[in-house]
């Protein structure tokens, strides 16, 4: 049974991508000390970064990030500005963000 398509692409794109204009980072990626603590916790420099991403994108807007999503760059230097990650950080870290969707999402 062929599936019903309520939004057209333009709605759908409205509502699910990624913001990468500066007003919108401020706006919806900007970390809390509250939120870098939590970040904190996890071990590696690509595993903060993972849950800071997945931690900003189910905050706006409202959904988690896919497996082979890729992550624009204004979001990455945003994101990884604020938790002082390193560039060699940034491009490996989008590659693996598939690897840690097993994990459960309760800690978000």
């Amino acid at each position: 049974m062929p599936r019903r398509h309520i939004l057209t692409e333009r709605q759908r794109s409205a509502l699910f991508d990624l913001p990468i204009d500066e007003l919108s980072l401020l706006r919806h990626y900007t970390l809390g000390d509250d939120d870098l603590a939590h970040i904190q916790e996890r071990r590696r420099p690509e595993n903060r970064l993972g849950y800071a991403l997945q931690l900003c994108a189910l905050r706006y807007p409202g959904r988690t990030l896919a497996p082979s999503e890729v992550i624009p760059y204004e979001i990455l230097s945003f994101i990884g500005a604020q938790l002082a990650a390193r560039q060699s950080v940034l491009v490996p870290a989008v590659c693996k963000i598939g690897t840690t969707h097993h994990r459960p999402t309760t800690a978000i």
